[in-house]
């Protein structure tokens, strides 16, 4: 199993979590199955940014994007060179620390 450790975020995790995942699921997947409510605007299919993480260890285990992934990543608030769309990012088999951007450019939340 690895470990994902998502860092705090004020309103979908404000305690941080620390998850143990089978490699293979998405990070977006993983978080969804532990209680962290990510949003996935497009029922995860990377027509969107709304999943959008960073990740600050162990960036270099997950899978490699493709260029649909690429192109919608260019359109997310706060990116980063370690960004990922959570929904895309395959676990592997070294742990991550995952970081949730403070906005995501969801123009159709109903949080809003």
């Amino acid at each position: 199993m690895t470990q994902v450790i998502f860092l705090p975020h004020a309103e979908v995790c404000p305690e941080g979590k620390v998850i143990d995942v089978e490699p293979g699921v998405t990070i977006c997947d993983a978080a969804l199955a532990n209680g962290i409510e990510i949003e996935h605007a497009c029922e995860k299919s990377c027509a969107c940014t709304t999943c959008h993480v960073i990740v600050r260890e162990g960036f270099s285990s997950l899978n490699d994007s493709d260029e649909l992934e690429d192109d919608m990543l260019d359109k997310a608030w706060g990116l980063e060179p370690e960004s990922r769309l959570s929904c895309q990012a395959v676990v592997g088999n070294e742990d991550l620390v995952v970081e949730l951007p403070r906005y995501t450019l969801n123009h159709a939340s109903e949080r809003h």
